[in-house]
């Protein structure tokens, strides 16, 4: 017994190491989780970053078009206004078809490569 009437108990050496091993083994892999998380965490704020960029072309392009379109239907509208015959307001509205279908179709073929090119973008792999 010790001086204070109690035994003094002593953790064994060969289970202090494996304690040791096992602590120094669970640090180890704790940080390598905080690592990996962090570096999640970068890619993940880059892929939003990709997203958001994406996202503002995209919205910037559709209010292009939506005062595009708008104005060409005031033209439009204003153009009615002045015509003199029927003849002349079915000639302006084949006109303003036609130009509407097209305008239209290239607005569509350019939004579908934005589109296209934001989501490439954004599945890129960020190295």
């Amino acid at each position: 017994m010790s001086e204070d009437g109690r035994e003094r108990f002593e953790i064994p050496t060969d289970m202090r190491a494996m304690a040791e091993a096992s602590f120094e083994q669970a640090r180890k892999t704790f940080e390598k989780f905080v690592a990996s998380a962090q570096a999640t965490v970068g890619v993940v704020e880059e892929r939003n970053a990709s997203v958001r960029a994406g996202a503002r072309d995209i919205s910037t392009k559709a209010i292009t078009y939506a005062e595009k379109n708008v104005q060409a239907s005031l033209d439009y509208a204003q153009s009615l206004l002045k015509a003199k015959d029927l003849s002349e307001v079915m000639r302006l509205h084949s006109e303003y078809v036609q130009g509407q279908m097209r305008s239209l179709a290239e607005q569509a073929s350019e939004m579908g490569q934005i589109v296209s090119r934001a989501a490439m973008d954004a599945a890129k792999p960020k190295v």
